[in-house]
């Protein structure tokens, strides 16, 4: 049985601002640690279940934070930027039995701590299929092309509330309880790792390669707070302009949807400038 974790940090174990996950600064360092414990808890969790092969892919800002020399020695870790599916790195090779959606948010414009969609600001909602459309709901689009079930996914309790619209089928385990966006009442992390351990152990019983689901036509639309983003965004090839803040394309498959995404997003991020965004 082999799962792939997409590990993202902003729904992690004691993780509620801005600084808790921006690489680099002093309260990221000490977050990274709780981090990794709800990490391993889930790698334990999965091959206690019956997993025989976890591999974990780091889904956050430089894709770099988990710490390493503490990751259950009996999972792999897929680290590092500028990957062809980004935070569902791996999926595209097809022979996965389940995924895990662990440390994740809502998406912008929703309520939720630190919600956002791939961009912490700017991005003030985004929809697929007409539908409000979270990190989570695009990477199980991705995963549903490939035939690859969500089973566990952990965050904030929005956060888990979120994946009834994505994976309703899949165990949930809340490390926090929103408050606001900045704002949390956080488990320790004993609690945490008991919590996502014991949920991973029922998931991998859902672990079970599905038939390809060929979504698309997939439509994402994207609102950003500034006309000055869309236009930027419209510089990718098939993204067209809605109004002045609203931008979208259309793509065939879930691949391409995700993909298209991330070169959106990468313009938009390119063009905010300081103060004035």
């Amino acid at each position: 049985m082999k799962i792939l974790i997409s590990a993202d940090m902003e729904g992690a174990t004691g993780v509620t601002w801005s600084a808790d996950c921006e690489p680099g600064n002093p309260r990221w360092e000490r977050c990274r640690p709780m981090f990794t414990s709800d990490v391993n808890a889930a790698i334990a969790g999965l091959f206690e279940g019956g997993a025989t092969d976890v591999v974990v892919n780091e889904a956050h800002a430089t894709m770099r934070n988990l710490l390493l020399e503490r990751l259950d020695e009996r999972a792999s870790m897929i680290t590092g930027r500028h990957k062809d599916l980004t935070m569902v790195e791996g999926l595209q090779s097809g022979d996965w039995d389940g995924v895990v959606f662990l440390g994740y948010h809502c998406g912008a414009g929703e309520e939720g701590v630190l919600a956002h969609t791939y961009l912490p600001n700017s991005i003030t909602g985004v929809w697929l299929n007409g539908q409000p459309a979270s990190e989570g709901r695009l990477n199980a689009s991705v995963a549903a092309e490939f035939g690859t079930p969500v089973i566990l996914v952990t965050g904030d309790d929005l956060a888990c509330a979120d994946a009834d619209r994505y994976a309703p089928h899949a165990r949930r385990a809340a490390v926090k309880d929103h408050v606001s966006r900045y704002t949390a009442r956080c488990r320790p992390p004993a609690q945490t790792a008991r919590d996502i351990h014991a949920e991973a152990v029922a998931a991998a019983q859902l672990a079970q390669r599905h038939e390809p689901v060929a979504a698309g036509p997939l439509t994402v639309v994207v609102e950003v707070d500034a006309a000055h983003l869309a236009g930027a965004a419209t510089m990718v090839p098939g993204v067209e302009r809605v109004d002045a803040r609203t931008v979208r394309y259309t793509s065939d498959t879930a691949y391409d949807m995700i993909r298209g995404f991330k070169a959106v997003t990468t313009l938009i991020s390119g063009a905010v400038e300081q103060t004035y965004g």
